[in-house]
């Protein structure tokens, strides 16, 4: 026999939608600092590793340490450009 989907069927798949709905546009906006933070830490990374790559050619390297880390992974492309600063100050 063939059954046909109850009202109460059609009740719960409209509410689970509608929540669903409701937790993607919650977390819309937290998710996409992630992934900018992501994003920040990826770039700072791979500048570190050119910088240390074309800097054994001049004699620059920057350690990988967890401080650098954070300092990396909070502000990308401009904590790569301060810490290339601060270690050119202090090795002068």
């Amino acid at each position: 026999m063939l059954e046909f989907i109850s009202a109460q069927s059609i009740g719960v798949l409209v509410i689970a939608v509608v929540m669903v709905l409701l937790c993607i546009n919650i977390f819309k906006k937290p998710m996409g600092c992630l992934l900018r933070l992501f994003i920040n830490t990826l770039g700072g990374f791979i500048a570190l590793f050119v910088i240390n790559y074309i800097g054994a050619f001049v004699g620059i390297s920057i350690g990988i340490n967890w401080i650098n880390a954070i300092i990396i992974g909070i502000f990308g492309l401009p904590g790569v450009g301060f810490l290339l600063i601060w270690h050119l100050i202090l090795t002068i």
